[in-house]
């Protein structure tokens, strides 16, 4: 954890990022079982792609081809919520009853509130969502595609040699 009560994502190894030197993320319960995620990456962000804003219907499938910011919110239990942010303000939710297995879109999910702000040396996308599950763990992560369509790949923790988010070793303690 840092000084500002944020926490530092990693960038998996097998994915170098050129563009980006920090990505920054910072969890906040507020009233009625709200979560609000922010994500802050620093850097040079005039080399990634980010999408422009989206009108209409936000809810999209396959977010994370392309830069998305992910959060995995998981009760007791195997099951798992995983939701995901895009810059263009478009979102998607599903639900899991163990690791990958019996996904299925969240259908009770109200849209999430996405905020975004851009500058030349930082993107700054805050997501505030009313999960339907308590939480009691969480595995926050994000994909960042550069102008060149270069992935790369971010978490608190990469437990295996490959990304992958839906890990169980990828969930940490609630952060309180």
């Amino acid at each position: 954890m840092t000084e500002n009560g944020a926490w530092d994502l990693i960038c998996h190894p097998a994915t170098p990022a050129q563009a980006v030197r920090r990505l920054e993320v910072c969890v906040q319960r507020a009233a009625g079982g709200t979560l609000k995620i922010r994500y802050t990456v620093h850097g040079r962000i005039a080399d990634l792609k980010v999408t422009a804003p989206l009108a209409g219907e936000r809810r999209r499938e396959e977010l994370w081809r392309h830069t998305c910011f992910e959060a995995f919110i998981s009760a007791a239990g195997a099951a798992y919520h995983e939701f995901n942010f895009a810059p263009s303000g478009a979102w998607a939710a599903y639900a899991f009853r163990d690791y990958r297995q019996g996904m299925q879109p969240l259908a009770a999910a109200e849209a999430p509130g996405i905020d975004v702000q851009r500058t030349a040396a930082a993107l700054m996308l805050e997501a505030t969502l009313r999960p339907s599950i308590e939480p009691a763990r969480l595995a926050l992560a994000a994909v960042l595609e550069e102008n060149d369509g270069r992935l790369s790949y971010w978490a608190l923790t990469h437990p295996a040699d490959r990304p992958d988010f839906h890990h169980p070793g990828s969930f940490q303690p609630e952060f309180r």
